[in-house]
């Protein structure tokens, strides 16, 4: 047993953690800045800097209830062990890595929860899945996207009424700065709820070894929080521009005020989802709300063959990566105790 209970596996569980969560910030980078990258309020670098920083303090906002549910709301946590962990994620990162080298923005999110939910039935069936928590993650995984296209399409048409008197030089003007603020609530809600997802997994498994409160509550040390963050932060820096693209210029073309509706729809969503406790597809999130204000201003607008692409992604992504974890699971999880 090493320093402070850590054993060399559980180090290298916590590494490989903190790298699933890097790549998701990098996988995840266009969510945050690519409506305000394509409206070209600010260029690429900037933006992704200022997502990094809002990703990185979204902690001092929100509640743990997201890492709660990951951790000890989708798989029995008596069942939690290193190998079941590791087979998790390597489900997840296989699947983030082979979706982000084909340019596809899928979400992080659905990877991991397939990945948990492979390893644990690879691991002891049926029994193994806390239905009720699974179900409403995958009730949030549908209205998710549905929620943010309702409130950027009505985001858009209140905001288009609200300045027909206006020239479009004037909205135009108006909306580059609103954006400012629009983004940073983006990415606000992308940093809350998307790295407490790995919280959830680092916590589960400092308590399956024994280190969690003598009262067997379900708790997140501060040093995780932050190196969750930090490890989001980092990935959002590095950005991921092939998505970005896909995101923010190939599903329709953006003004600077269709940009600050898609990511104030996105971010009401996503603020709402963290305070429940359900972890959501950033991803699809933003997704939903780009296609909503590219309806508003006509069905055309929106190019629908990019938008059934993503959708395919979106369905397939966690049986994709259960599989992969399960595999993984039955060549080295079982093995690793």
């Amino acid at each position: 047993m090493d320093l402070l209970g850590f054993t060399p596996l559980l180090i290298f569980l916590v590494v490989v953690a903190l790298a699933f969560d890097f790549l998701n910030g990098l996988h995840d980078a266009a969510n945050s800045i690519a409506t305000i990258v394509a409206t070209r309020v600010l260029p690429p670098f900037a933006a992704v800097a200022w997502a990094a920083f809002f990703n990185f303090i979204a902690f001092l906002f929100f509640g743990l209830h997201v890492a709660k549910t990951v951790g000890a709301g989708l798989i029995e946590p008596n069942l939690i062990t290193d190998g079941l962990i590791f087979s998790a994620l390597m489900g997840a990162i296989g699947w983030n890595l082979l979706t982000w080298w084909a340019a596809i923005p899928s979400s992080s999110s659905h990877a991991l929860i397939g990945g948990l939910v492979g390893a644990g039935l690879a691991k002891a069936g049926t029994d193994a899945v806390i239905w009720v928590g699974l179900n409403k993650t995958l009730a949030a995984i549908v209205l998710s996207p549905g929620t943010g296209f309702v409130l950027a399409l009505l985001l858009t048409l209140i905001v288009s009424w609200s300045f027909i008197r206006f020239t479009p030089f004037a909205v135009d003007g108006v909306f580059r700065k609103m954006q400012f603020v629009s983004a940073s609530l983006y990415s606000l809600g992308h940093g809350g709820n998307d790295a407490q997802k790995t919280m959830g997994i680092i916590a589960a498994l400092l308590i399956a070894h024994g280190m969690g409160p003598a009262s067997g509550e379900f708790h997140v040390p501060l040093w995780v929080v932050l190196s969750c963050q930090a490890a989001m932060g980092l990935g959002t820096l590095f950005g991921g521009w092939r998505i970005v693209h896909t995101m923010g210029s190939k599903i329709t073309r953006l003004t600077p005020m269709q940009g600050f509706c898609a990511e104030t729809g996105g971010a009401i969503t996503l603020f709402a989802a963290t305070s429940l406790g359900v972890p959501v597809s950033t991803t699809h999130t933003i997704t939903g709300a780009i296609v909503g204000v590219g309806a508003a201003r006509r069905v055309s607008a929106v190019r629908w063959g990019v938008a059934r692409r993503i959708v395919t992604a979106w369905v397939i992504t966690i049986p994709a990566a259960a599989a992969i974890s399960a595999v993984t699971y039955w060549v080295a999880g079982r093995f690793m105790g």
